[in-house]
């Protein structure tokens, strides 16, 4: 499997400019580890993670060195520090480095740059552009979806590309920022479902487009 095999596509996103309070917000609401950061032309320039906002001057967790090591800083990390600590701004806290993957890129490839820089999520990019975003719980759902069936075929990719195109259509939800994931003809849909009748119109469209053979709901009730 690849990349755009399990990736999300409807993807939350800040700019440099947005203040750190409501990128904060943004991160809460969507119960995600970190935020792509785009210019005004939709070029990923930075991220903004949960790690870049731990040491915060607000609730005491500023970075605090003995004067001798201190003494010893580089003062480009002190300065990087600082920021992270007081910025109110995302640009002055966001990560520059992106580590990112393509469309084409193996899971195996993912996997492998989520464990080797310790983060929890790989943007998806094509010429500077966001097209998704592979997380660690994306992986999870592939292994999950791959022991019910046979691994993803052109077939497949074609059906989830179908399923995604049917829920930018509708009005009555945003599930498509969750994740749909199809296997030997059989659409995923993992994620947090708001009603009911929510949950029958999502397996009931996923079951009307061609090719699919089944629909497994692994979704999860946010409704009492």
């Amino acid at each position: 499997m690849k990349a755009q095999d399990v990736m999300v596509r409807d993807v939350v996103t800040v700019k440099p400019e947005t203040d750190v309070a409501s990128a904060i917000k943004l991160l809460i609401e969507h119960d995600i580890s970190a935020l792509p950061v785009v210019d005004d032309d939709g070029t990923v320039i930075g991220m903004l993670s949960e790690a870049d906002l731990v040491r915060r001057t607000e609730i005491g967790t500023e970075k605090h060195r003995p004067w001798w090591l201190e003494a010893l800083t580089p003062g480009s990390m002190l300065a990087e520090d600082f920021a992270k600590a007081h910025g109110l701004r995302v640009s002055e806290v966001m990560s520059h480095h992106v580590v990112s993957a393509s469309e084409e890129t193996p899971l195996a490839e993912i996997a492998a740059l989520l464990e080797k820089h310790r983060i929890k999520r790989v943007p998806i990019i094509e010429d500077g552009k966001l097209l998704g975003i592979v997380s660690r719980s994306n992986l999870v759902q592939a292994l999950a979806s791959s022991l019910q069936a046979e691994p993803a075929k052109e077939t497949d990719r074609e059906i989830r590309q179908e399923v995604l195109s049917r829920l930018a259509d509708q009005d009555w939800t945003d599930f498509g920022s969750r994740n749909i994931i199809v296997t030997g003809g059989v659409v995923h849909l993992w994620g947090l479902v708001g009603s009911p009748e929510e949950r029958t119109a999502l397996v009931s469209l996923a079951e009307g487009v061609r090719g699919v053979v089944g629909v497994s709901d692994e979704m999860i009730p946010s409704y009492g």
